[in-house]
């Protein structure tokens, strides 16, 4: 099939949903699907042969973060334009449309006829009222527009169980698909790697890290208050954040220093993929605070994966994937969370158990092959509902490529 992936973030980056569509971009192209990607005007090169990237014209922001923001709706409102030429101009057979990019392909199905389908990698109304609570008063009419995207596609992907959920209420009738995020390590991780991960003189220090951006919603707050009650308990405990710009670098380093923390501390700052084995692997407990969010984030299937225990919040987010026999949940609050990291950073066993389940059961479920094998079923009845072949139904080889007009490549 003719496929365009709208990616409504600068992409590539290394982050959650952009690794994510990388994964789907390689899968697509390496069954012989023709894929074009529209994305926003910063990012990199995705890397993906047989992969077309098309950026959007630069409106006057820059620095454009994750989750719902003012920046993220004016290259969004740049990015509708662009998606109704592309719609326009080419023959696709299909749309694929990641998170908010859902409402610019419903509106090219109605101009133009071209179906898509909803990529739900998030809960956009909640995300927003989370972010902006003052939006709470507009939750029911948000949703009525997220349920009218999902009624519109020709089938849904969730990323987690709560948004499968909520995608089968939306349209009980309609096609609807789990798509987990899988773990990101592989054999050929090298473990000798991230050397330099904090400073030498924590050589032997029980490690406790988190990977990840530091936007609030991970529960950065929560996790340096929770670990200024366990140090009091484990004093030799270090804390390791990979991940985060400069700006909010900079901001948690004076909320270290504010809470008694700087030398207890460390922001690494972003580490490559290649190079997310090895940090983890330096750890000695794992940890996700996440505080807001239906999806399950991308690290914890890693942290899974990884060999070492993993303490979670106790909310939706972690426990829809999480169980307490394979991660030590607690209650977002810090007294919770600090209770769960003194037991974890003093019991040797415990951590073991968790750790030897968790690798079990990620290396059973969470592998790039379940990711593969479960998105070519959901496009195979995709493509039975659009009268289409998919190329490994077929084996036949793809058509010419389309192409793009000057300046779209």
């Amino acid at each position: 099939m003719r496929i365009l992936l709208l990616a409504p973030h600068p992409f590539f980056q290394q982050r959650g949903t952009p690794i994510a569509e990388r994964m789907l971009l390689e899968v697509l192209t390496r069954e012989g699907h023709q894929v074009d990607v529209l994305t926003f005007h910063e990012g990199e090169d995705p890397g993906v042969p047989g992969c077309r990237a098309c950026r959007t014209r630069s409106p006057p922001v820059h620095n454009v973060r994750p989750g719902f923001s003012l920046k993220k709706l004016a290259c969004d409102a740049v990015m509708l334009g662009k998606v109704l030429t592309l719609v326009r101009r080419h023959r696709y057979d299909l749309v694929h449309a990641v998170e908010e990019s859902a409402f610019m392909a419903l509106l090219g199905k109605w101009l133009f006829g071209v179906p898509y389908v909803y990529d739900m990698d998030s809960g956009l109304a909640r995300q927003m009222t989370d972010k902006f609570p003052a939006l709470g008063v507009l939750r029911n009419g948000l949703e009525w527009f997220e349920k009218g995207a999902v009624r519109g596609s020709v089938g849904t992907l969730a990323v987690c169980g709560a948004l499968e959920t909520q995608a089968r209420a939306w349209n009980p009738e309609g096609l609807v698909a789990l798509l987990e995020d899988v773990s990101l390590l592989s054999d050929a991780d090298d473990g000798d790697g991230a050397l330099d991960l904090h400073p030498p003189e924590w050589s032997g220090a029980p490690l406790v890290l988190y990977v990840g951006n530091l936007q609030a919603y991970q529960g950065i707050d929560l996790l340096l208050a929770a670990f200024e009650r366990a140090v009091r308990e484990v004093p030799e405990a270090r804390l390791v954040v990979v991940g985060g710009d400069d700006e909010s670098i900079a901001h948690y380093r004076n909320a270290c220093r504010g809470e008694g923390l700087a030398g207890r501390v460390h922001f690494a700052g972003p580490r490559p993929v290649s190079e997310l084995g090895a940090c983890l692997r330096r750890a000695t407990v794992l940890v996700s605070p996440r505080i807001h969010g239906d999806n399950t984030p991308m690290k914890v299937y890693s942290y899974l994966d990884s060999g070492r225990a993993l303490l979670a919040t106790r909310l939706p987010t972690h426990t829809q994937v999480l169980h307490d026999g394979i991660a030590h949940l607690a209650d977002p609050t810090p007294e919770a969370m600090a209770t769960g990291l003194v037991r974890l950073l003093r019991d040797d066993a415990l951590r073991e158990t968790l750790a030897t389940n968790a690798r079990r059961h990620a290396q059973k479920e969470l592998t790039p092959e379940a990711f593969r094998r479960k998105l070519l079923a959901f496009y195979d009845l995709i493509a039975e509902r659009l009268g289409c072949h998919t190329p490994w139904q077929t084996h036949q080889p793809a058509s010419p490529s389309i192409p793009l007009p000057e300046g779209e490549g």
